[in-house]
């Protein structure tokens, strides 16, 4: 068993290290709403090729049947000449007149396109499991939604075009190298492959280090996200010379992988733009011993139309070659982008949902105003509903972020509905994993979790969350006014709703201080705050959500001793009537728990009240009065 596990592993992991068909899926994002622009795009570029290589095929006729006859002309004519140059001139017109349609709608595509991308990234990172941001810094999923986008915009709007009108017209030229020249075109086709392997081979390794460069890129973003919020303690440690130096490496790191794909790609247009030269002379040279020696018919005039024809063949190589660092580093790009909307979505197979409603009759009726009621949909096709108490039960739950490793073993705690569950214990001893299965930002590994009697599993995640509150100890605030970060808990919130939670959490006093009060505008961290002022609006936004579950992760860790009186009445009113899973640095706070729970390396060492667990003189009693000691120096 063990073997077949670790084979099916190793499958899902070269799954996912396949690389995405990058212009397939651009192509598919395309096609998705704009196929018929697309559509007159392609009919742009194959009328703007087909034009220039009309135009060159049109040499032939012009020497042929114009020029050549005026020479033996007595009183010659132009009126014939004039007109057909007018109508070269006209083929041109209309090539160009194409190529400015096929760009300008090119533009639309590109940018409404990369529009719904990054709307589609940023649904999609809606969607992504916890675990997903654990093991991505910031500043590599923010280099998705700016420099990967921005050279895959490149791709579209550059890159696809060329691509096609390389293809559209190297089939035109060949047709017409054929016309003109059996031999020649022969010739030109077997030097255009050369070529085409020249430019391949080199492409190939540059797209490898444009990759290298794009993660390079999101390291230095990284690092300096890291800077720019850590520069209190940067400072006060003296740390500046050390940053300096660090931030210098990845710099460097930059560079590097920058230079060796811009040299690699740079090298490609000389040795393309050499080779066409050289088949320019190849072709005067073959082309004139072919119409001196009288092979196969060859014309003059069908050798000085071949030669502007052999260059429309070249020139799409030479175009593609000249934009080949573009197209490298764009494709590297693009190719982070899909890979994270490929990612593996949160998965949620619950199906019983939260409503409200009233009791009608024996009978619960769904309605606006009422109770929280679990919604059952059964097999038959009946439903069931039961009123939301708050009853929180694991049973024997092990868990591990890795496989090889648990972190969490053998937890059995049944909190009902009403009761405060304190946990206590060392850093690392497992406390916050234990509120991350309970909302699930994490599945178990083994054992269950049931949520007033039903396993939280068959609870669609949306609506679990929906009747939870949290208050964690590294507040989240958002850009907006004061009362539309308090809302974050519940959006339907009126101004007067708003500020009794503010009362009720403490921050109406600060708050009415500010310059425009509950319509003060904070910035994204809300660092015009004091830490603790940002912890009684997150506190306040708790008391808003108005939820029968509460999970307080060292919610008054960062107040000071002043500002914890003031919202400890506050909290207890929180409190009152809810399920609370509390974890508290100072355990003053805990001591008027229903129980607390001992934990040490992922396991209950202890349970039980205060009274019970000092009694004991165990662990809590040594952290009790560990924590007493620091308060009193």
């Amino acid at each position: 068993m063990k073997t077949t596990k670790t084979l099916q592993k190793s499958e899902l992991k070269n799954k996912k290290d396949k690389q995405p068909n990058t212009i397939g899926l651009i192509f598919k994002a395309v096609f998705k709403k704009y196929k018929g622009l697309f559509t007159v795009v392609v009919i742009g570029i194959v009328l703007s090729a087909l034009a220039g290589v009309i135009g060159s095929m049109f040499i032939q006729t012009l020497i042929a049947d114009y020029i050549e006859p005026l020479k033996v002309m007595e009183n010659p004519d132009f009126s014939g000449l004039i007109t057909a140059l007018l109508y070269m001139a006209g083929i041109y017109l209309a090539g160009a007149l194409c190529a400015l349609l096929y760009n300008q709608l090119m533009i639309v595509i590109s940018q409404n396109t990369m529009r719904n991308i990054r709307n589609d990234m940023f649904i999609k990172m809606q969607k992504l499991p916890v675990k997903y941001f654990d093991t991505k810094n910031n500043g590599d999923i923010m280099s998705y939604f700016s420099n990967d986008t921005d050279t895959m915009q490149q791709l579209l709007s550059q890159g696809i075009p060329q691509l096609i009108n390389l293809i559209t017209t190297m089939i035109a030229v060949m047709v017409s190298m054929f016309i003109l020249s059996p031999i020649l075109a022969g010739c030109t086709i077997v030097y255009g492959v050369i070529m085409m392997f020249v430019a391949k081979t080199i492409g190939g390794k540059s797209v490898k280090y444009f990759a290298g460069q794009q993660k390079s890129i999101s390291e230095v973003n990284s690092y300096v996200e890291e800077m720019i919020g850590g520069q209190r303690v940067v400072k006060v440690f003296n740390h500046e010379e050390v940053c300096k130096n660090e931030f210098a490496q990845i710099n460097d790191r930059w560079r590097d992988a920058s230079f060796r794909a811009v040299k690699l790609a740079c090298t490609i247009m000389p040795i393309m733009s050499g080779m066409g030269h050289l088949l320019y002379v190849l072709i005067a040279l073959i082309g004139g011993s072919l119409v001196i020696f009288g092979v196969a018919g060859t014309s003059l005039a069908a050798v000085v139309a071949f030669l502007p024809i052999s260059r429309s063949f070249i020139m799409p190589i030479n175009q593609f070659a000249e934009q080949i660092n573009n197209f490298a580093m764009a494709t590297a790009g693009s190719r982070r982008i899909f890979q994270m909307l490929s990612e593996e979505e949160e998965v949620d197979k619950g199906y019983v949902t939260l409503v409200k409603g009233k009791e009608v009759n024996g009978e619960f009726v769904e309605c606006e105003d009422g109770d929280w009621a679990w919604k059952h949909p059964h097999g038959d096709g009946t439903l069931t509903y039961s009123l939301l108490q708050g009853n929180v039960e694991l049973d024997h739950v092990d868990f591990g972020y890795t496989e090889d490793k648990l972190v969490l073993k053998d937890i059995t705690i049944n909190a009902k509905a009403g009761e405060k569950i304190a946990l206590v214990g060392s850093t690392g001893a497992g406390k916050t994993t234990i509120t991350n299965l309970i909302n699930r930002f994490y599945d178990i590994d083994d054992g269950k979790i049931r949520y007033d009697g039903i396993n939280i599993n068959k609870i669609k995640k949306e609506d679990l969350r929906k009747s939870l509150g949290i208050v964690l100890q590294d507040v989240n605030l958002f850009s907006g006014t004061i009362a539309e970060n308090i809302r974050y808990g519940r959006f339907d919130a009126t101004d007067e709703e708003v500020v009794n939670a503010c009362k009720r959490g403490g921050a109406h006093e600060f708050i009415e201080m500010l310059p425009d009060k509950y319509d003060t505008v904070i910035d994204g961290d809300g660092s015009s705050l004091s830490q603790g002022q940002r912890q009684l609006l997150s506190i306040s936004r708790a008391i808003l959500a108005d939820t029968p579950l509460m999970i307080l992760d060292e919610a008054t860790s960062s107040i000071d001793t002043r500002t914890e009186v003031l919202v400890q009445k506050g909290m207890d009113s929180l409190m009152q009537g809810r399920t609370c899973f509390v974890i508290a640095h100072r355990l003053s706070t805990i001591q008027n728990s229903d129980c607390i729970m001992v934990l040490e390396h992922g396991e209950i060492i202890e349970r039980g009240n205060h009274e019970q667990l000092i009694a004991k003189r165990g662990r809590y009693y040594e952290l009790y009065n560990g924590k007493k000691a620091e308060e009193l120096a």
